[in-house]
């Protein structure tokens, strides 16, 4: 059997999955956490144009949780308390050599997740990436940022202080957040529910777009949902209601324009951090 066909199989009987539950099952997903982690695979990728969920590769995630204890692990100052497979991260144990060879900088106190794959000259603050979570080149994570489990971001992006990326892992169909290359995300800002940012968009500090959020141009005044389109400056808005002037005015992102080199070199990522 594939390995997809192997989690899809062990899905369809999920409730049964436990730590005691068949070795090679226990390997395939074992492998696929590996598959993840060094980028061999993804959750999600652009297939002629557009985005693509391979759900066996979240599946495989959700059924890690079943299939390993609860464990803890001592610290000098705290004790955790977590599934077995995630207590320790991304770089436990690594070496100098490691890290090198990996080529992305990481900041003390930034924890990040086995499963979870990081790009070379990305720079990660003290910041939270989760399972699942592809973090392409030259990314900066900022400090207090989150990258959510299964969250797609790409390369050269942003992400200021504060700001969250959704993740999405489940239903395993779902989308999940996604921020394409060359974005600018605000501060204190948060991206969620499979949203997808166009490549070169900058968000203004303090945007929230879920898919239920409005995205209006301002322009046309053209509403839309879930997507931001490539090259968008976007902004915090509001709107009436048309058929209620007395009623409050509910939130919206409005597209007040297209990215243009003065609004990029404001926020191009700087190249030093990486030396």
């Amino acid at each position: 059997m594939s390995i997809e066909n192997i989690i899809n199989e062990a899905w369809e009987k999920r409730d049964q999955i436990t730590p005691s539950s068949d070795e090679n099952l226990k390997n395939t997903v074992n492998q696929i956490i590996d598959d993840l982690d060094s980028g061999k695979v993804r959750v999600a990728e652009k297939i002629d144009g557009e985005w693509k969920t391979h759900q066996y590769l979240k599946k495989a995630i959700m059924l890690s949780f079943r299939m390993y204890p609860m464990e803890n692990l001592n610290g000098p100052y705290s004790s955790w308390y977590d599934k077995a497979h995630l207590l320790k991260g991304k770089t436990a144990g690594w070496t100098k050599e490691d890290h090198e060879k990996a080529g992305f900088r990481m900041v003390p106190n930034s924890p990040v997740r086995k499963g979870s794959y990081v790009g070379r000259n990305a720079v990660l603050m003290p910041c939270y990436v989760n399972i699942g979570a592809y973090i392409d080149e030259g990314t900066m994570i900022d400090t207090f940022a989150r990258a959510g489990s299964c969250c797609q971001i790409g390369k050269n992006c942003h992400i200021s202080a504060g700001s969250g990326v959704g993740g999405v892992l489940e239903p395993a169909q779902a989308l999940p957040t996604i921020i394409e290359d060359n974005v600018f995300l605000g501060a204190m800002s948060e991206v969620v529910e499979g949203v997808i940012v166009g490549e070169g968009s900058v968000l203004s500090m303090g945007m929230y777009i879920g898919q239920s959020t409005k995205i209006v141009e301002r322009k046309t005044g053209e509403i839309t949902y879930g997507k931001i389109p490539p090259y968008s400056v976007v902004v915090p808005g509001s709107l009436p209601d048309k058929n209620n002037p007395a009623a409050p005015s509910l939130y919206c992102a409005v597209i007040i324009k297209q990215v243009d080199e003065k609004t990029r070199s404001k926020t191009s990522v700087n190249d030093l951090l990486r030396e």
